[in-house]
């Protein structure tokens, strides 16, 4: 039996890495960038007003004061956007917008509220500084400033800073592709009413779900019998499309075995149990010309979803730039915990919060029927039961990895 750590080194060891495309700025959010932008020119490209007021010379209503006001004459108005050149005089003031071009020789900004707001002539109560309310050219962002590194991720910010540098589009590493086929000559369409003997196809639909949730592009494929020519065919059909590929209902039984028989000469599956619980029965293997991971999960939906987060969620996150696991708390457990000896088990818990000391609670659910699909619904995290612990008390710490988005 493979302990978890093993089989996570085995499947991270090759990272998946989607050939970079170029999209839209507004398409690069949450994405990686695959090159390095430099600015070509600065921001403003033009010095301006910070607000409404009037430009003026700072030399000329220098020493402005309530109690000896400067009066200067308007010669003229600027909004914002305009292209029309002005030159402002000696001992005059043009009214601008916020955002306007300032007329030659101004270099500073009255704002409308240190004025008396005059048309022809104008009263200044307050003096200005040079450049006081004015955005001077180069002052955000300079020529040859870089505004996205190669491998950053591309944020809000960056997306202003690539706008501002003139770029409308940037080469990431897109998001990975995951597949995900059901298996089963059980299997019907949830749209479809289930016969005897036959089950709605929950668990593709819960794992397409939590694929779009770790920020992967997501391809939910047909469901497919369990004969090994069916399983060979979606699979086949599914590797050149695909950087990731999930198999829900063949991780044991005969579905596995013929899961294995069909894929051997693609790649091969390994299906060395793995000590975790729920799922140590499983497959892993990579496929194809490209040797894209396929993993070979059991048919329980709550089952596959913890696996999703503990062995595929790491995958795609690497992909994406981020760091394979994600972050985790310690809790104080408000309720025992058993697990199998010698497996590393992932309880649903929920997350709290004590209201008197805020300390953090571990909330296990579910008891020992922890592939419900309902209990799983219900929370927010997973405990984490080492493989050398059977029991927990109430009050011992415990690690939580948390479920969901992100």
């Amino acid at each position: 039996m493979r302990t978890v750590e093993e089989h996570l080194t085995r499947i991270l060891d090759v990272a998946v890495r989607p050939a970079p495309v170029r999209v839209a700025i507004a398409d690069a959010q949450g994405l990686r960038s695959a090159e390095e932008v430099v600015t070509g020119r600065p921001l403003p490209v033009f010095d301006q007003a910070a607000i409404d007021g009037y430009a003026v010379r700072s030399v000329d209503v220098a020493g402005a004061t309530e109690a000896s006001p400067v009066t200067v004459p308007v010669v003229g108005e600027i909004a914002a956007g305009s292209r029309q050149p002005l030159r402002l005089q000696p001992g005059q003031a043009v009214r601008v917008a916020a955002g306007a071009p300032l007329p030659t020789l101004a270099d500073a900004v009255a704002p409308v509220a240190w004025t008396d707001s005059g048309a022809a002539r104008l009263t200044v109560h307050r003096s200005v500084p040079s450049a006081g309310f004015v955005r001077r050219v180069g002052e955000d962002v300079q020529s040859g400033d870089v505004a996205v590194r190669e491998g950053d991720i591309v944020g809000s910010a960056q997306v202003a800073m690539l706008a501002a540098a003139g770029r409308d589009k940037l080469l990431v590493h897109p998001r990975p592709r995951v597949s995900i086929v059901s298996v089963g000559d059980e299997l019907v369409e949830v749209s479809r009413s289930a016969s005897s003997g036959q089950v709605a196809d929950v668990c593709s639909h819960a794992l397409t779900a939590a694929a779009r949730e770790a920020g992967a592009e997501t391809n939910r494929a047909r469901t497919v019998g369990g004969s090994a020519d069916e399983i060979r065919g979606a699979v086949e059909d599914l590797l050149p499309a695909s950087e990731i590929i999930v198999v829900c209902g063949a991780g044991g039984g005969t579905a596995a075995a013929e899961a294995r028989s069909a894929l051997a000469d693609l790649g091969g599956i390994d299906d060395t149990r793995i000590a975790v619980h729920p799922g140590s029965a499983q497959g892993y293997g990579r496929l194809g010309p490209d040797a894209v991971p396929v993993f070979l999960f059991p048919p329980h939906p709550a089952t596959a979803l913890v696996l999703f987060e503990v062995f595929v969620r790491p995958l795609v996150r690497l992909a994406l730039g981020q760091e394979a696991r994600r972050r985790t708390w310690t809790a104080r457990l408000t309720s025992p915990l058993v697990s199998p000896a010698g497996r590393r088990s992932y309880v649903p818990a929920r997350l709290l919060r004590d209201d008197a000391g805020g300390e953090l609670l571990a909330q296990p659910l579910g008891g020992s029927g922890n592939h419900l699909l309902a209990v799983l619904a219900e929370v927010n995290a997973l405990a984490v039961v080492p493989e050398d612990v059977t029991e927990m008390t109430v009050g011992e710490q415990v690690e939580l990895v948390p479920r969901g988005r992100g």
